[in-house]
């Protein structure tokens, strides 16, 4: 059986635990991993200016998906990028119409609203972002 696959995607000003943690307990799992930087393979600055190396750019990273689950990590910073990546929506739009898993931690959620995902579904986010979830 083949092993599943994650996509995580990964944004300047993004938080770095929920780009880590996920990714680490996924791997710990067995799960195929992909961390993508949106706009390149060089090093991200995070929102606590920790900077992570990623596996591949997004451009590239897409090239082997479709994936089993696309991670969006949160940071309001790394967020805003993502709802404004053309990039990022077509990926969202992909996995959604093939009904594939989308996990958007804290301000990721901000970024399906960005990109009119998951409209009539249940959603969680950060409780700071609740009334832009709520509101649109």
């Amino acid at each position: 059986m083949a092993s599943k696959r994650a996509l995580v995607i990964l944004a300047k000003g993004a938080e770095e635990m929920e780009t880590v943690i996920p990714t680490d307990v996924m791997r710990r799992a067995g799960i195929k991993v992909t961390v993508a930087g949106l706009t390149g393979k060089e090093p991200v600055q995070c929102s606590r200016d920790v900077f992570i190396c990623p596996d591949a750019s997004l451009e590239d990273a897409r090239k082997e998906g479709p994936y089993d689950v696309v991670v969006l990590p949160g940071g309001n910073l790394g967020a805003q990028n993502l709802s404004e990546s053309a990039a990022v929506k077509d990926i969202l739009k992909d996995q959604e119409s093939r009904k594939g898993l989308i996990a958007a931690i804290c301000a990721g959620p901000t970024a399906l609203l960005a990109h009119g995902i998951g409209y009539g579904s249940k959603v969680t986010t950060h409780p700071l972002a609740k009334d832009k979830m709520m509101n649109g």
